[in-house]
């Protein structure tokens, strides 16, 4: 995995509401916890993108992180106010200064943050990565949470990333 880094995007207390869960979360931070073990053993960096905007108030309760997360000081942090990571942010800049070329991208929510950013990535020409059962969402008007994960992991499987 040289020269990939793991973006773990907008897994925040807020993105749940009060009394609605987000999809399997305990099952995706279990996850997403192992993931960061791997990225920490091979010395590969580990991104956090944390959204911020009205609901999502910088440095307040619901902006900080799932206190479950394996967050370390030595992580690198990106704040963001639109669905794309690498809007307005230097999320890119900081990959490119680390010889950065592969994403293994996982979080919250899939069809928003997530979605959006594994779109940008490619089209920015990362070569991007993912397991599956690792990224979350709330259930929408029209569709539960569940097939709205698993109709994006078949519409991003060799098309946008390759599962691990």
């Amino acid at each position: 995995m040289g020269n990939t880094a793991l973006i773990i995007i907008d897994l925040q207390i807020g993105v749940q509401p009060e009394n609605v869960p987000l999809y399997n979360l305990a099952n995706v931070l279990n996850g997403v916890n192992q993931r960061i073990r791997l990225f920490r053993e091979k010395n590969n960096p580990i991104i956090f993108v944390q959204h911020n905007d009205s609901d999502l108030v910088l440095n307040s309760p619901d902006w900080k992180l799932f206190s479950e997360l394996d967050v370390k000081d030595t992580d690198i942090y990106i704040n963001k106010t639109h669905a794309n990571s690498f809007f307005q942010t230097d999320l890119n800049e900081q990959l490119r200064k680390l010889n950065i070329n592969k994403l293994e991208i996982c979080g919250a929510q899939t069809e928003y943050c997530v979605d959006t950013t594994i779109r940008m990535a490619h089209g920015l020409g990362y070569k991007l990565f993912m397991k599956k059962g690792l990224t979350t969402t709330l259930n929408s008007e029209l569709l539960g949470a569940k097939t709205i994960i698993e109709h994006h992991e078949n519409l991003w499987n060799n098309r946008f990333l390759t599962f691990l």
